[in-house]
């Protein structure tokens, strides 16, 4: 694996990958498509790997549209929509910009799924029913992981042995925003997962439960490159980081190794979305069973970085190259909560952070 970077992620051949695994072009007439994603590298990847094969398979030209990762695209569709214009056919949202999305109301539209059979391919969970039935189709996944230093420290277990001083002290690097993900892997450890956060006293338990970790904590990071480089230099041995980004260290020689402890690593994931009143309705479901099909899931895992959707022996993944992006078991985010009492999780977390 040492071969690999970012950029040319497990760069094998897919020639006529989507050709050979699914159905055959339909004829097309100037078919367009216009799709949304994150930008830079990711967006780059799909221009390069996915769209081609798509036209390929369909017929259908995909115009890119560069968006945010972020609920800023919400305000952006609400202008543009409002102004009788269409930004894009489809987006790309991540679970919790989809829920705000569903209850804002008149942003994305429902689906059909019975001419979006290839969702069926997709692992429970990954088809979001909205207020107007469904309303996304899974598209990637990613995972926040435990990483640590092997020649620091044995592989841990449990989230729970960054707890123990012995272990980890002064030596952590956590996730300082609210919402990267510690409530979630804190929650599943100690408490009953999403459940506890549904409540404030949940809430608190969970943070009073984090501040017992401070001690151990050199680093609550809040951009990538922090913890990277932390890593690199010793400065922390341990802590919550990006899975593919991690690997992609180890195979550059760094001392870093990411596991799957037994309470697993945080998965999110992001969801294909009709954008109400798009007239590319039926090149969107194309576009969405071409996304859901193993072979073009695999393909992403290769050329991307992302986990898939769907189960892993409906692919030609390897060990080696499934390992790399994805694992078992998987701790899911308290979406709903965050979305439900955001002010009270982000004043209580950033108390807590701020106390001595």
């Amino acid at each position: 694996m040492a071969h690999l970077n970012r950029r040319t992620l497990l760069k094998s051949g897919v020639a006529g990958l989507a050709a050979s695994t699914l159905a055959s072009p339909l004829i097309a007439q100037s078919r367009t498509l216009q799709v949304g994603s994150y930008g830079g590298y990711f967006e780059n990847s799909f221009k390069e790997f996915v769209y081609p094969e798509f036209t390929k398979a369909t017929g259908i030209e995909v115009e890119s549209v560069t968006q945010p990762n972020s609920a800023d695209w919400l305000v952006s569709m609400q202008q543009a929509l409002s102004a009788g214009n269409i930004p894009t056919d489809i987006s790309l949202y991540g679970r919790e910009t989809m829920i705000k999305a569903s209850r804002i109301g008149d942003l994305i539209a429902p689906l059909d799924l019975s001419v979006v059979k290839a969702a069926q391919n997709l692992a429970d969970g990954f088809v979001f029913e909205g207020k107007d039935g469904p309303q996304g189709v899974g598209a990637m996944s990613w995972f926040s992981a435990m990483v640590f230093n092997p020649n620091e420290a044995e592989v841990p277990a449990s989230w729970a042995d960054f707890w123990d001083s012995n272990l980890f002290e002064a030596s952590l690097g956590i996730g300082r925003n609210f919402n990267a993900g510690f409530l979630d892997i804190t929650a599943a450890t100690f408490f009953d997962g999403a459940e506890t956060m549904m409540s404030n006293d949940g809430i608190i338990a969970i943070i009073e439960k984090v501040a017992e970790l401070k001690p151990n904590v050199a680093l609550w990071w809040t951009a990538e490159s922090q913890m990277e480089q932390s890593m690199k230099n010793g400065d922390v041995i341990g802590g919550q980081y990006y899975l593919d980004v991690a690997n992609l260290m180890a195979a550059d020689g760094f001392p870093i190794q990411a596991t799957f402890p037994k309470e697993g690593n945080r998965q999110d994931y992001g969801s294909w979305c009709l954008t109400a009143g798009s007239t590319k309705a039926d090149e969107a479901a194309e576009f969405m069973n071409f996304s859901c099909d193993p072979a073009i899931q695999a393909l992403m895992s290769r050329k991307i970085g992302t986990a898939p959707l769907v189960d892993r022996a409906k692919t030609d993944l390897t060990d080696e190259e499934f390992d790399f992006v994805s694992g078992a078991p998987a701790i899911l985010p308290a979406y709903e909560a965050y979305l439900d009492n955001e002010t009270f999780i982000k004043e209580s977390w950033d108390k807590m952070l701020a106390e001595a």
